[in-house]
């Protein structure tokens, strides 16, 4: 028996383009949605221009559009426009990314496109959303972890602020956005009016700031970059080892407690200046020098598992190359190995959520581009294979 996959019947109207909406739409096709990519004729999406190169295809590109189809509209043209109106109704979700007021200029703003599609869902993930004083100014990853203070509490002192190693300003926008979609859905189903999602990737960091923002209006400190340890919890930091690093997280006083047996080190769980977290945090300039001393008496690997087999806690930094590699990675199919018909063979991350009756899954590489134009263009915009050849040699699509 085939399973429905769980947003299977959902179509979505993709005009993403780079990172934050691709990453928003990936997760919606994944997980069954039928989503359909335009881009501009000729080009494409900007980051089919992105290395590193697989032939003429972009590994960047290819790892966050699979599960996708692609069809080319000149959006310049009125008569592209006019052919978008005409999907529209077929569709669920309209997702763009553009600069706030560019889809209105084009004449395919939530206004105009909800008189077509009352039930239609609407999703915005731009900058700084549709308010505010920064609404019109452009925005990048890297520009969006430095206002958005994540880059003030991360790296080894106040002196070096730090960038995330991943675009994570971009990707808990499109991950946040994801959300914001399958509530306005499920709110659709209970009243059958759609609405308009607005999501900022400034408005996205700030949330996922966690304690810092506490931290800062229980205190009226503000937080500084602090290394590998935690704010408020110890010992919960990286440590040197006799080949290499480990990171432990002792949670509470009966893990550190158990800590301190295997380190054989008990005498310092009764110790009036580490015996409470609170102690530990406050004592911490004392304690860390201890630490790095009984660390550095053992490789990585044994200690790993010595403080497993107590319930510690602990693990290894892995490079990329390891964590590829990593067999609760592989069990967990995150990775796997996309057939792309001019790439070729292709792996990337699978899909984290799981599923236990409509698993998510990779069933097709991401599009070639325009692949999609005349199966897409002829089922939801009515157009003949003549019209469409036509409007291909007008640059329309």
């Amino acid at each position: 028996m085939i399973s429905l996959k769980a947003l299977e019947g959902i179509r979505i109207l993709d005009f993403t383009r780079v990172l934050a909406g691709p990453f928003c739409t990936m997760i919606l096709a994944d997980l069954g949605a039928e989503v359909v990519k335009v881009e501009r004729p000729g080009a494409g999406d900007d980051s089919r221009a992105f290395g590193p190169f697989i032939g003429e295809e972009s590994a960047y590109f290819m790892s966050i559009n699979r599960n996708k189809k692609s069809i080319t509209l000149n959006l310049k043209d009125k008569r592209a426009v006019e052919i978008v109106k005409k999907m529209v109704p077929h569709f669920d979700v309209v997702v763009e990314n553009f600069r706030p007021g560019v889809m209105d200029k084009l004449g395919l703003g939530y206004e105009t496109l909800k008189e077509l599609n009352p039930r239609l869902i609407y999703a915005s993930s731009s900058g700084f959303g549709y308010t505010g004083p920064y609404s019109q100014l452009p925005a990048y990853d890297l520009i969006v972890q430095g206002m958005g203070g994540i880059m003030s509490i991360t790296g080894p002192d106040a002196q070096h602020p730090t960038k995330v190693g991943s675009s994570i300003a971009d990707i808990f926008a499109g991950v946040f956005c994801a959300i914001g979609i399958l509530a306005a859905l499920h709110h659709r189903e209970k009243t059958d009016e759609g609405q308009m999602v607005d999501v900022a990737m400034l408005d996205c960091q700030v949330a996922i700031l966690e304690n810092a923002i506490s931290r800062y209006f229980v205190t009226g400190k503000v937080p500084t970059p602090i290394g590998n340890r935690h704010p408020s919890i110890a010992p919960f930091a990286t440590f040197k080892t006799s080949d290499g690093f480990v990171n432990i997280a002792v949670g509470n006083d009966d893990i550190w407690r158990r800590f301190c047996e295997l380190v054989d080190r008990p005498e310092l769980a009764k110790d009036s200046r580490f015996e409470s977290n609170a102690a530990r945090n406050d004592n911490w300039e004392e304690l860390e020098p201890i630490l790095e001393d009984i660390m550095a008496q053992d490789t990585t690997s044994a200690w790993i598992e010595r403080l497993r087999a107590v319930g510690v806690p602990c693990g290894p930094i892995n490079n990329i190359e390891q964590v590829v590699k990593d067999p609760q990675v592989l069990e967990r199919e995150m990775i796997v190995e996309v057939e792309h018909p001019v790439a070729g063979s292709l792996k990337m991350p699978g899909c984290p959520i799981k599923l236990s009756k409509t698993p998510g899954k990779i069933e097709k590489p991401a599009p070639v581009l325009g692949e999609d134009n005349e199966n897409v263009l002829g089922l939801y915009a009515g157009l003949s294979v003549e019209e469409i050849k036509t409007l291909k040699e007008e640059n329309v699509i």
